[in-house]
């Protein structure tokens, strides 16, 4: 796959995350989520310093999002980038007790 195919099928994964996980809820917005994909991907590959594997490193980059509508954006990227927030996590997106709230005040 060329490198510019990859790049139009994550952000397209990123995409079909928002989509699904706002359906599966039948609650929400996918819209602002959908729409900063190529950002999310753009930012979370190749100009944050932080390691899934070490997530609370003292000298890590933090994304702050103000935007609740686009949490589910924050949550593919956290996913798709090797943190531990699994498929089951996006599915339960806006469900009471999830690890996925629609509106987060912390991850």
């Amino acid at each position: 796959m060329s490198k510019d195919g990859l790049l139009e099928q994550s952000i397209r994964t990123f995409r079909t995350l928002a989509m699904d996980a706002v359906q599966r809820a039948n609650s929400g917005h996918p819209g602002t989520a959908m729409a900063l994909a190529p950002l999310a991907y753009t930012l979370f590959t190749k100009h944050l310093r932080h390691n899934p594997a070490n997530p609370h490193w003292p000298n890590r980059d933090r994304f702050v999002l103000s935007a609740g509508h686009a949490c589910v954006m924050q949550y593919s990227a956290l996913h798709l980038t090797g943190y531990d927030l699994s498929m089951d996590d996006l599915e339960q997106f806006r469900q009471w007790r999830s690890r996925t709230p629609g509106h987060p005040e912390h991850l």
